[in-house]
């Protein structure tokens, strides 16, 4: 079956596939949540999903491949089993949960998250430390959000922004966490038949861009000040959290 031809379609999808491979490349990471609702403009949001996942995979496979020895160990041991749970929960829930419904939710804490941290000056406050519950809490919640919208870094966030790690190893971090979470979303996405002809087709057609996207996003994040990636990091993150409230007040 022939790929999606509307021009339209690639006016939105192309600038998403890029936005969200700079974010794979852990520049900006909040960013990596417009990718469905800008590609939604175009196309059904459960049809956006599907065509972007295969892409998130090859994004993933370039980010391991560059982060494969920069990461927070303890930090995955908290939030990976946690997410996989979530994972498992958006599954089942994905017919009773409505992508109105994670998009504010989702989008209401992350506004908050970020606002606090701005008004009460979390910039010059020392790094947190590990908490197994709130990591547990924060990675379930990014697992089901990912599953039903590839929506899961805000939640991300909220547990290792922090922890106030170094920017690379953030972003190392949080490759191999959603590496993970992508790939046990692959058999259920099958079993929910996101995965059709024409979605596959056009996931090749944009797929190209997914490494280029990425290591670009490498590139940028192994030579940022930390003080300015934070900014950056949590000003993406200010903006998604908009995005998202207002496409779950208008319901799309």
């Amino acid at each position: 079956m022939l790929p999606i031809t509307d021009p339209f379609f690639y006016l939105c999808a192309i600038p998403a596939v890029f936005i969200v491979g700079m974010a794979k490349g852990g520049f900006g990471g909040g960013l990596a949540l417009v990718g469905v609702p800008l590609m939604s403009l175009a196309i059904p949001p459960v049809q956006a999903a599907g065509i972007l996942l295969p892409i998130l995979l090859v994004m993933d496979a370039v980010g391991l491949l560059s982060y494969r020895a920069i990461f927070c160990r303890k930090t995955l041991l908290i939030l990976i089993p946690a997410g996989l749970a979530g994972t498992l929960i958006g599954y089942f829930a994905a017919a009773q949960i409505s992508d109105t419904h994670i998009r504010l939710a989702t989008g209401g804490i992350a506004l908050v998250f970020v606002l606090d941290y701005w008004f009460n000056n979390k910039a010059s406050k020392p790094p947190k430390p590990h908490n197994v519950i709130m990591g547990g809490f924060w990675g379930a919640i990014s697992g089901v959000t990912s599953f039903i919208a590839h929506a899961g870094g805000a939640p991300f966030q909220m547990y290792v922004l922090p922890l106030r790690l170094a920017p690379p190893v953030m972003a190392g971090t949080a490759v191999i966490f959603f590496a993970t979470i992508n790939f046990s979303k692959v058999l259920p996405y099958f079993a929910l038949g996101q995965f059709d002809a024409r979605n596959i087709t056009t996931s090749l057609v944009l797929l190209p861009l997914a490494p280029l996207a990425t290591l670009a996003g490498i590139r940028v994040v192994k030579h940022i000040d930390k003080a300015l990636f934070y900014k950056i990091t949590y000003g993406a993150l200010f903006i998604v959290a908009l995005k998202l409230i207002w496409d779950g007040a208008l319901g799309t």
